[in-house]
């Protein structure tokens, strides 16, 4: 079996459920912790073939030797190690360097990677990604991407209930237009902001690892139940049997998207219609496995190890 790399931050909690799982079953993994960013070096070849050596400190990895990668970097400026750092830094810019170099590996190597730079990059533009998702078979809100307060208006009459978010991968609080909201309208001037017609209903999380489909029901009366405004919202999540042909639908968004694990964010009207709003390709899984007891991040260090036994 060849070596699984897990690349991220010691303190990240998906991470540490994956790490965790593969060190209690003794699979071989080496972690690539972005703290020590200084301390590693990437030597990429690429003459038909990729090929090359990973150093970690003192440890020398061949790339070859590597048969699986689980990632979720942060942004390198929010390394402790560069705090303070910016462009122009030699250790900045070498940071920045090492992690464009393992970037660039990740996208041409043959091996398993959960999940590849260029696929996560539909989460970039949620308006591009919604479309996406829309040509793959689900409902999905009407949405307006404007820097026009008259449209925001317009789209507001004629839906009843608005809410806004961020059209970029950087996560935003979802939340509904409310009068008070009406005189700072014209701020939209200033940035394009998604609009979209809110969805009464039950949300719903499905998470894709491969073949498998974990689901969680949500209830709150929060507008977006990640953040709670108000000590009495009430979050409750609980493990959600998916039907096999939502469960199908799933699979075939993530693999769309190209995404091995994906986190599918779904509402329930109460008529039944289901209406997706986004898929996250880093999902932030501990949330939902703690709730639930779901056995998430299992299931990626599985998908990992059969990779990794694969012959190369």
């Amino acid at each position: 079996m060849r070596t699984i790399l897990i690349w991220g931050l010691a303190a990240d909690p998906p991470l540490g459920s994956v790490r965790a799982v593969l060190s209690r079953i003794g699979a071989p993994a080496v972690f690539l912790d972005q703290q020590g960013v200084l301390g590693c070096k990437l030597e990429l070849v690429v003459d038909g073939a990729v090929r090359g050596t990973l150093r970690i400190l003192r440890k020398a990895i061949d790339l070859a030797a590597i048969g699986a990668v689980y990632v979720r970097p942060y942004d390198v400026r929010q390394i402790q190690a560069l705090e303070g750092k910016r462009s122009g830094d030699p250790a900045f810019d070498r940071a920045l360097a090492f992690e464009d170099a393992l970037s660039c590996w990740l996208e041409m190597t043959p091996e398993l990677v959960v999940n590849r730079p260029s696929a996560m990059s539909s989460n970039n533009s949620k308006p591009y990604q919604i479309e996406l998702i829309r040509a793959a078979g689900f409902d999905v809100p009407h949405t307006v991407v404007t820097t026009d307060a008259s449209a925001v208006l317009e789209f507001w009459e004629k839906h009843g209930s608005v809410i806004y978010k961020s059209v970029s991968g950087v996560r935003s609080i979802v939340t509904r237009l409310r009068p008070e909201h009406r005189e700072r309208l014209p701020d939209v001037s200033n940035c394009p902001t998604q609009f979209q017609e809110y969805v009464e209903g039950t949300d719903i999380r499905i998470h894709v690892v491969g073949e498998e489909v974990f689901g969680c029901e949500i209830r709150s009366d929060a507008d977006d139940y990640r953040y709670p405004l108000l000590p009495d919202a009430g979050v409750q999540v609980r493990s959600y049997r998916v039907p096999s042909d939502l469960a199908d639908r799933c699979r075939r968004l993530a693999a769309a998207l190209e995404l091995p694990v994906a986190g599918i964010d779904l509402r329930r009207t109460a008529a039944g219609r289901i209406y997706c709003f986004e898929a996250n390709p880093s999902p932030g899984f501990s949330f939902y496995e703690e709730a639930t007891g779901q056995q998430i991040g299992e299931a990626i260090a599985r998908l990992l190890v059969n990779a990794a036994r694969a012959e190369p």
